[in-house]
């Protein structure tokens, strides 16, 4: 972490790190605060609460998981290879380097601390449909509605199973996997 970013850059990175590798019950503040480098002031100058902090983060993770599929997408040229990119954007993630190793969908793995009804619940949820928006918009372009919805279910099915065993495996082995399937199920008419 560069010690010139700004404390909430800095905390928000490491709770990025923290987050993933150890969880969110078992990260507590003075950790957070010991690995961004800032004092405990400094995190609640910048956030309300450790809830707050852990809002923050899943946005966060959420807008990178955009910027890599929007990375993606950029590089393919079809409606397929659009689909594709979705895959392809997990597979980055999977393949990034994490404080621990792979573990999986970090959406998922906060979702599964977080009470019923959290907000953070409710964060990770809009993710994952957005996810699948994004997937039926694109069969849309080739498929009609009713066909590029059920399309998108299928393939949002196969996409958080694969990083599910991805996670567990700890490798991007699953998600290629799936992806290969994905694009045998996209190229079916």
């Amino acid at each position: 972490m560069s010690p010139v970013a700004p404390a909430r850059d800095r905390l928000l990175e490491a709770a990025h790190e923290l987050f993933y590798a150890h969880g969110i019950a078992a990260t507590g503040i003075d950790t957070i605060t010991a690995h961004a480098g800032v004092a405990r002031k400094s995190l609640y100058n910048n956030f309300a609460s450790k809830d707050d902090l852990v809002s923050a983060y899943l946005e966060d993770r959420h807008q990178l998981w955009l910027t890599r599929f929007a990375a993606r997408r950029r590089e393919a040229s079809t409606p397929r290879e659009q689909v594709l990119a979705v895959f392809d954007a997990y597979i980055d993630h999977a393949e990034a380097e994490h404080l621990g190793g792979f573990r999986g969908c970090g959406l998922l793995n906060a979702a599964a601390e977080l009470p019923a009804g959290s907000l953070g619940r409710s964060t990770v949820r809009r993710h994952k449909e957005e996810v699948e928006d994004l997937l039926c918009g694109m069969l849309t372009e080739t498929r009609g509605e009713a066909e590029a919805r059920q399309l998108a279910e299928h393939l949002s099915f196969l996409l958080e199973g694969a990083v599910s065993r991805a996670g567990l495996e700890g490798t991007a082995e699953r998600l290629r996997r799936a992806r290969a399937i994905a694009e045998s199920l996209v190229a079916a008419r």
